[in-house]
């Protein structure tokens, strides 16, 4: 008997892959036949394609949603509609009981194609106000998932659940032991995760190993820099480590952090809420995003459970400054963020999801 078939589709940064990764092994369980849509090239093929065997992943032709004028905003819908082709070709031949979008720039040909195949749409926004990927998507879905209360404000009523975060479950079965073996760091000094987002950040980047001397005489640090952003000079340095990204060893890397620095993105402030992590938050500059971490890192600063430096504030002071301000603040931090709602499981999700479905 031929398996019930699922669609997933998301892309263009880790945060668009997340939720999709904590749902496979649910969807798998559940006797599905999963498929998952991405682009030629983004970090969505090389996460799922490595990560899920189980998954068959089809690329598709996908443009990218700018706010700015560039010469390729002419060129990209002809991609955007050659990629509609491709993916109505792929649901025609899976016909998935219903399809998951978690957003970015390659889930909109897919919900387009999915309403001429007439192929229900869920999708999934986890910044306070939707993303521009989401918000094309909206008129062609049957329900949006949120994960901030406030965002219902933004979207058609009747249309919309707040579900809260959902987080992977295996980031909760890290051990700090290991996490610190695999660094080859004792523990004696406090662990300073600084993660610039799947993508690199060369602003905290720079800012960090400008300073780094100084803040190694007080923390240990494990330095997710993005692809291609290993400084093979700083490779034997007593006390850090760098990844470009990591996979596998995430929970054991978590497990070992006593602090986090993190961009703003929805889904990695979560996972440091769950996880019960002190954080910094520096989120992207309006200059260069729509101001959707600006809004998240604010929330989280008026919560008290996180501490925010914008930006443009990067070199303003020095950096070992905030993170000795995290480490006076980590109590407070504490208190409130034990306080907050815990974050859905991938197995309640899931059952909301295939409540939608034909």
């Amino acid at each position: 008997m031929k398996r019930p078939a699922i669609l997933l589709t998301g892309g263009g940064t880790a945060g668009h892959v997340s939720v999709n990764e904590a749902l496979i092994p649910v969807f798998s369980e559940k006797g599905y036949d999963i498929h998952y849509i991405g682009s030629y090239e983004g970090i969505e093929k090389e996460l799922i394609s490595e990560g899920y065997p189980e998954v068959t992943y089809h690329a598709i032709q996908s443009g990218k949603l700018r706010r700015y004028f560039s010469m390729k905003n002419v060129t990209d819908p002809f991609r955007i509609g050659a990629g509609v082709m491709q993916a109505f070709s792929i649901i025609r031949k899976i016909k998935p009981e219903i399809i998951f979008s978690k957003g970015g720039f390659v889930s909109v040909p897919v919900v387009l194609a999915a309403k001429l195949a007439r192929v229900p749409v869920v999708i999934h926004e986890s910044d306070v106000t939707p993303g521009l990927a989401n918000k094309l998507a909206l008129p062609f879905s049957k329900h949006i998932f949120t994960v901030f209360e406030k965002t219902l404000e933004y979207v058609p009523a009747g249309k919309a659940t707040c579900t809260g975060a959902v987080i992977r479950p295996e980031l909760f079965n890290g051990v700090r032991e290991e996490g610190l073996r695999y660094m080859g760091l004792s523990g004696e000094k406090p662990v300073l995760l600084i993660m610039g987002g799947s993508q690199g950040s060369a602003v905290i980047n720079d800012a960090v190993r400008n300073e780094l001397p100084a803040i190694l005489n007080r923390f240990d640090v494990i330095h997710l820099c993005g692809k291609g952003n290993i400084d093979e000079e700083l490779e034997c340095i007593p006390g850090y480590t760098q990844f470009e990204y990591v996979t596998e060893g995430l929970p054991h890397l978590l497990a070992a952090a006593d602090y986090a620095v993190s961009r703003a993105g929805s889904n990695a402030i979560f996972e440091l809420l769950a996880l019960q992590k002190p954080m910094l938050l520096i989120p992207l500059s309006a200059a260069k995003s729509r101001g959707d971490q600006i809004l998240n890192a604010s929330l989280f600063e008026s919560l008290g459970i996180a501490l925010v430096l914008n930006e443009e504030e990067i070199g303003t002071r020095p950096l070992l400054d905030e993170f000795v301000m995290l480490e006076k603040e980590k109590e407070r931090l504490l208190v409130n963020m034990r306080k907050t709602e815990q974050p859905k499981i991938p197995e309640d999700m899931a059952d909301m999801i295939l409540m939608y479905r034909n």
